[in-house]
């Protein structure tokens, strides 16, 4: 099961709400009269201005929210790790899961045998976890017996800056596959809301011409196009 992304909801005019906050920070106008003083160049003046000058907390004032259908616990544990954003996902303590699945890694899909021997254990916890229920076992209890990578779904809202961290960090080809996944499915949803501020957005390779990480690939990304072009849809 492929993870599903959708962006329900953001910040109306997102990149003029992000440039009239930077404006106030350099005018004397009172805060509520520079919203409707920004035309199309004065925002994208702005928006540079913040870049060049790594002034980004003005990109705190947009925020966007994504609901996510069918990612593993294994990408849900790694998201709440980024503390600056916002959780509520489906509860296993309350949710019966019917039936018990999970996301299948493509090391495992790839090999025949590592398929069949993936789903037999599979079936072997569902069927255990239906078999505690039925004793009377209650749903938060008989839930550890479900796998690491048991499908999940939640709904997760970050800022604009934090979207920048996050897509920094998890789009780098060397993040883990299912949050890489993840991340460009944002990214590309992000674009079409509010291009103006993440363009450009990624791993600093991209964003910085220079890889950060301490055993890089050797692979640096050379623009979103081709970073978007390797997400499996």
């Amino acid at each position: 099961m492929s993870c599903e992304v959708s962006l329900i909801a953001y910040t109306p005019s997102p990149a003029r709400v992000v440039a009239s906050a930077a404006k106030l920070c350099y005018s004397p106008s009172r805060a509520s009269c520079l919203f409707d003083g920004l035309d199309a160049g004065a925002v994208s003046g702005f928006l540079k201005k913040l870049r060049s000058a790594g002034h980004l907390s003005p990109f705190e004032h947009a925020s966007f929210t994504f609901a996510a259908d069918g990612l593993s616990r294994v990408t849900s544990h790694q998201l709440v790790r980024h503390r600056v954003a916002s959780f509520s996902q489906q509860s296993q303590r309350y949710v019966r899961a019917n039936p018990p699945g999970a996301v299948m890694p493509p090391s495992v899909s790839a090999s025949l045998e590592a398929a069949a021997l993936f789903e037999s254990q599979l079936r072997s916890a569902a069927e255990a976890y239906e078999r505690l229920i039925s004793l009377g076992i209650p749903k938060e209890d008989a839930r550890f017996i479900l796998p690491h990578g048991a499908h999940t779904s939640l709904i997760l809202t970050m800022n604009a800056r934090e979207l920048h961290h996050f897509f920094s960090l998890r789009l780098c080809r060397r993040a883990q596959w299912e949050i890489r996944g993840l991340a460009g499915k944002m990214l590309a949803l992000s674009l079409e809301a509010a291009r103006e501020l993440f363009d450009p957005a990624g791993p600093p390779c991209l964003t910085e011409g220079r890889c950060r990480e301490a055993e890089g690939c050797g692979r640096l990304f050379s623009s979103m196009e081709e970073i978007l072009s390797e997400i499996d849809d």
